[in-house]
């Protein structure tokens, strides 16, 4: 186990490693392998970026996320509805994303995605897809899926897919199923890992949703 002092800097250091990051000044403090971040940036991307960073570093048990997003030059900040047709634009321009299935909502910078979509990749493909652009503080994904096959979900199928990968390989994941819905149980050994996992899973034909609740366990 890492002391805090030795996780807050390699936090530190991962953040400062991401070249759009390296002049952002983020707060890191650690305590018993929770990191709490803290500071301003310009975009919600960089919020984003750093919040990442922190998760990819060994030891790294959870993140607490209290960074603002305020932009920095003296230009006229957008209106909500100008952010709005940006993000419309955006979403639109984006061929993975049905864009029709999508609502958005904007106050005050803070957009809200919602609606219905067939596959995980098309919800996060929506929120990558306006991670960027100015003035946008905040993203809240509220899409929800909805599987275009009626058939339910396969516990040897997502199984296989963990055994498949040398990531999770010899990791004891255990998978339960109810319907379309998957539940992932156990330790792995960093948040990487943890991430992985969600991302297999969502892969299965009829998945409508994963509840991740695989601890992190750094040896």
């Amino acid at each position: 186990m890492k002391s805090n002092e030795v996780l807050q800097k390699d936090v530190q250091d991962a953040i400062k490693w991401e070249p759009l990051l390296n002049a952002a000044e983020i707060g890191v403090t650690a305590k018993n392998g929770m990191i709490t971040l803290t500071g301003t940036v310009e975009t919600w991307a960089k919020k984003a970026e750093a919040e990442d960073a922190a998760k990819k570093v060994a030891g790294v048990k959870a993140v607490v996320e209290e960074i603002k997003v305020e932009s920095s030059c003296n230009c006229t900040k957008k209106t909500d509805d100008e952010i709005a047709s940006e993000v419309l634009h955006a979403l639109k321009s984006n061929w993975e994303i049905p864009n029709d299935k999508i609502q958005v909502k904007v106050e005050d910078g803070w957009v809200t995605l919602e609606g219905e979509l067939f596959w995980n990749y098309q919800k996060e493909a929506a929120k990558e897809a306006i991670t960027n652009l100015a003035d946008v503080k905040w993203v809240s994904n509220n899409i929800t899926i909805k599987s275009e096959t009626a058939s339910t979900v396969e516990k040897k199928d997502v199984e296989n897919a963990f055994k498949r990968d040398w990531t999770l390989e010899n990791k004891n994941i255990l998978v339960s199923v109810s319907n379309n819905k998957v539940t992932l149980n156990g330790k792995v050994d960093s948040w990487f890992q943890k991430d992985e996992a969600s991302r297999l899973a969502w892969k299965a034909p009829g998945i409508i949703n994963v509840d991740n609740q695989l601890t992190v366990e750094y040896l």
